[in-house]
């Protein structure tokens, strides 16, 4: 599909803060991708901005924005202070919804790594505005607190190659209430880096969006 796009650099008042924001606009948008990136990541991940390329071109909007400062990115903790990174994402979102050029399309959420447990914490307080999940590589497991009030469907990706964190997400979805599949990409490490491992991410993830963002 050839899409029409926009792009765009945008500010994101929150609170005393600004953060940083690339927003993708398809035109005839079918909704919009929030991106919640992983520790140490930011609006400029290329693994993030592939995938989003890859979606646009399938209809979806997307926003990746840096859910932490300069300054506070500096400090490792910080970087897996799930609690700040699910307050900075909801209040993204909410902003979001008011934005006129995003407020009238359905929301979805994608997180990477630790950013997934930031995805689906938020997504357990934001109920019916957030239509479709999923995770690339997540760790479910740091928002085990609120896999249960999940009724949003759920993807979870995970490489075949990656270990433990395939158990840590088999037992989130024993958690999650709600629709939530388990999909493991064979010959993929953590990052996805192999050949076509990531295009398979992109692929998977706008097949979701696009059952469950209406």
């Amino acid at each position: 599909m050839n899409t029409t796009k926009t792009y765009k650099e945008i500010e994101i008042q929150i609170d005393s803060i600004r953060l940083k924001g690339n927003l993708r606009l398809a035109d005839n948008s079918k909704g919009i991708i929030l991106f919640s990136h992983g520790s140490g990541s930011s609006r400029l991940s290329t693994r993030n901005n592939y995938v989003a390329d890859l979606l646009v071109e399938q209809g979806f909007s997307s926003l990746l924005f840096d859910l932490l400062t300069e300054r506070e990115d500096l400090v490792y903790e910080t970087r897996f202070n799930i609690e700040l990174l699910t307050e900075r994402l909801l209040k993204v979102t909410q902003w979001m919804l008011k934005y006129d050029e995003t407020k009238h399309l359905p929301m979805g959420y994608f997180g990477a790594s630790t950013g997934a447990a930031s995805a689906l914490s938020a997504a357990s307080l934001m109920g019916k505005n957030i239509k479709a999940i999923v995770s690339r590589g997540g760790r479910p497991d740091l928002a085990m607190k609120f896999l249960k009030k999940i009724k949003t469907p759920t993807l979870l990706l995970v490489g075949g190659n990656d270990g433990i964190v395939i158990e840590l997400n088999k037992k989130a979805q024993s958690e999650i209430s709600g629709i939530c599949e388990l999909q493991i990409i064979e010959g993929a490490t953590h990052l996805f880096g192999e050949p076509g491992k990531l295009e398979m991410v992109a692929n998977q993830s706008g097949a979701w969006f696009e059952k469950y963002l209406k």
